[in-house]
């Protein structure tokens, strides 16, 4: 959501001639980690959080207005400091963060801050010693379809809402042993893991989650290689997956009646079937 600053609704400090003012973002990535940065030359305490000084961050545009249009905003900055890595940039870690931008008083960080805006990052992209991320507003829901489409596999997520299965048995801890390309070995095999997840809990690689393709015994085939090579063994969290047939859900699951699928409706292959195919 980008939020205008109205000059009648604004504090004091901020009506003033000469203003003192200082941009702030709070960062929460997906893993849990909350960041604070400031376009100030020192760092500063707002709400038990240190917002580190990072002069190359700034808003390169703000754009407001009153349609349902989805409102953006552009952020870029510079990689001055280890809370953002440009390997945590390109691993991903960052993309989909919750950001909130707002001024604040330099000289009273204490003050009730104005928010600017706050949304989630989009892809960042990484330009040389910089990056740049569009911050995504709230109205970016409406552009989600109003019923979804049909199809012959499962829409559903295994283990969320729609789906409604117990994912704690399903998930398993162990370790992984050697990493090869896009194989990782594990120290012990583990059950119904195609199309499941593989989450890094230490390591280089900690935080991030990897798609698994296939699996063959103790050996997995992720989707992509592990974005930063780990020093084995580490551990890794598993959660198994589903192929979204209607038959793994029946017969695996019991989870028929909230299977999310049409897998007997007629498709466009029906006019080329032949008889007893």
């Amino acid at each position: 959501m980008v939020t205008p600053v109205s000059l009648n609704a604004a504090p004091d400090w901020l009506r003033a001639e000469l203003v003192t003012l200082a941009w702030c973002w709070r960062l929460s990535r997906r893993d849990g980690v909350t960041i604070g940065l400031t376009s100030h030359d020192r760092d500063l305490l707002i709400d038990g959080l240190v917002y580190r000084a990072a002069p190359g961050m700034k808003p390169s545009a703000i754009e407001t207005r009153d349609s349902l249009d989805a409102a953006t905003m552009d952020i870029e900055g510079a990689i001055a400091s280890d809370a953002i890595a440009a390997r945590d940039l390109d691993a991903g870690r960052w993309d989909g963060a919750e950001l909130e931008l707002f001024l604040t008083d330099w000289t009273a960080p204490a003050a009730a801050p104005v928010t600017v805006a706050r949304g989630s990052l989009g892809s960042v992209e990484r330009r040389g010693a910089g990056f740049s991320a569009e911050l995504k507003g709230v109205t970016q829901l409406l552009d989600r379809p109003v019923c979804p489409a049909t199809s012959p596999s499962c829409r559903a997520t295994l283990g969320d809402r729609a789906c409604r299965v117990d994912l704690a048995p399903r998930t398993h801890a162990r370790r992984v042993v050697a990493v090869a390309g896009r194989v990782v070995t594990l120290d012990a095999a583990a059950p119904h893991m195609a199309f499941g997840e593989l989450l890094w809990i230490e390591g280089a690689n900690c935080g991030l989650a990897s798609p698994v393709s296939a699996a063959e015994g103790a050996e997995l085939h992720l989707a992509e290689a592990p974005p930063f090579a780990p020093d084995a063994p580490v551990r890794v969290r598993l959660t198994e997956g589903c192929d979204k047939r209607l038959a793994t859900c029946r017969d695996r699951f019991a989870n028929a009646v909230n299977f999310r699928g049409e897998a007997h409706l007629p498709g466009n292959d029906l006019l080329t079937r032949y008889p007893g195919g």
